[in-house]
């Protein structure tokens, strides 16, 4: 966000009415748009730090799935996926990508503005909530106030969607919750998507972790029941 309140949104589709149709609309809005023809001018243009990503998957000069990979190397922002792919596998396989959200096409603008301003919105309570930092599992730190997430004294870049999940699971260390209730809890999840996308979640948070240096896995998985944290 620029110093006087503006997002700058990252918007990314091959189709160039499409495009031109999210630029105009969202800069009428109050957004500053930074708009990509492809893959390569994605990547390039999210070198300005924009606040939310928007992608199309079918993009010319590196498709949105691997865009997305490549952001989140060093980009931590809300990323949604405009798609016609509808397939609960095509779903999965865009937030294994790193993905936050899952828009199919044809979508309705206002609807489109009210999931992206859902997801600005959410980040900017966590950026802006209190609480303590908490400890847990040896060497791993959450970091409520920074939503940061730390593993053997070193960052894990965890997606806000990921951030959340691992937040609502560590401020209850010892309560189950099953993917249904995570599903709903966390939100923002597009209409055709299921809580079998938790699971796939769970997983890259998982595999982050340990990546980073975790000493332990701190989800635990109630086997017919869900997961809870460790604590």
């Amino acid at each position: 966000m620029k110093a006087d309140g503006t997002y700058t949104l990252l918007v990314a589709d091959d189709e160039p009415d499409i495009l031109e149709l999210l630029k105009d609309f969202f800069t009428s809005q109050g957004y500053r748009v930074l708009a990509a023809r492809n893959g390569e001018e994605a990547l390039q243009l999210a070198q300005k730090g924009p606040d939310l990503v928007l992608l199309d998957v079918a993009m010319p000069k590196a498709d949105g799935l691997e865009v997305c990979r490549r952001l989140r190397q060093h980009l931590h922002c809300p990323i949604l996926f405009l798609t016609a792919r509808v397939e609960d596998a095509d779903a999965l396989e865009g937030f294994e990508a790193g993905a936050d959200d899952y828009i199919p096409k044809p979508f309705s603008l206002p609807v489109l503005a009210a999931r992206v301003a859902a997801h600005l919105a959410r980040e900017g309570r966590q950026a802006a909530g209190g609480g303590a930092e908490v400890r847990f599992a040896g060497n791993v730190t959450i970091d409520f106030r920074q939503c940061a997430v730390f593993a053997n004294g070193g960052p894990v870049g965890l997606t806000p969607r990921e951030f959340a999940i691992v937040s609502l699971l560590a401020k209850h260390p010892g309560r189950v919750f099953d993917r249904d209730l995570i599903h709903q809890k966390v939100g923002g999840w597009d209409a055709v998507s299921s809580p079998l996308v938790v699971t796939e979640h769970v997983r890259r948070i998982r595999k982050k972790l340990l990546d980073a240096g975790a000493e332990t896995d701190p989800i635990e998985t109630v086997w017919g029941l869900g997961y809870r944290w460790r604590g």
